[in-house]
């Protein structure tokens, strides 16, 4: 799904509203709103990714041998087609960020926009213009947790 104008606007209202639903406040609460809407919120869009559980449990039901795995598997295509988004909007010179706040907002989108019931919020990727180019980040060294053989 694909927000722009108020809809995307409500997104990050939602995230707000929710924060103060389950307790934050004070300085930690002036923060998050400052984060979510000075990075996310004065985007263009955002695009929200949900996974269809239906659809998981029918193939879990085709395939019980393997029922386990299709959970794994759902989220394993969800990350591949955020990569995908992504990619296609760095390409066009458009900034995007990931974030992660569906527990305190997919029961509220899912009423907002009449969606049904089965469908699991994954992500939010909040899109715009980039103002600033990516911080400096760390990653574990690939030595020890990549393994190349045979060559």
């Amino acid at each position: 799904m694909i927000l722009f104008g108020e809809e995307h606007d409500n997104v990050w209202k939602t995230v707000i509203e929710g924060m103060k639903r389950v307790g934050v406040s004070g300085d930690a609460l002036k923060a998050s709103e400052e984060k979510v809407n000075g990075c996310f919120a004065s985007g263009a869009g955002t695009v929200l990714f949900f996974e269809d559980q239906q659809c998981v449990r029918d193939l879990q039901k085709q395939f019980p041998s393997y029922a386990a795995n299709f959970p794994v598997f759902s989220e394993h295509g969800s990350a591949i087609a955020q990569y995908a988004v992504w990619s296609t909007l760095a390409q066009g010179k458009i900034g995007a960020s990931l974030q992660h706040y569906n527990e305190l907002i997919q029961e509220d989108l899912k009423k907002q926009h009449d969606l049904p019931a089965d469908w699991k919020l994954i992500a939010q990727m909040p899109f715009g213009g980039i103002v600033a180019p990516a911080g400096e980040r760390t990653f574990v060294p690939d030595e020890g947790r990549f393994i190349v053989k045979g060559l």
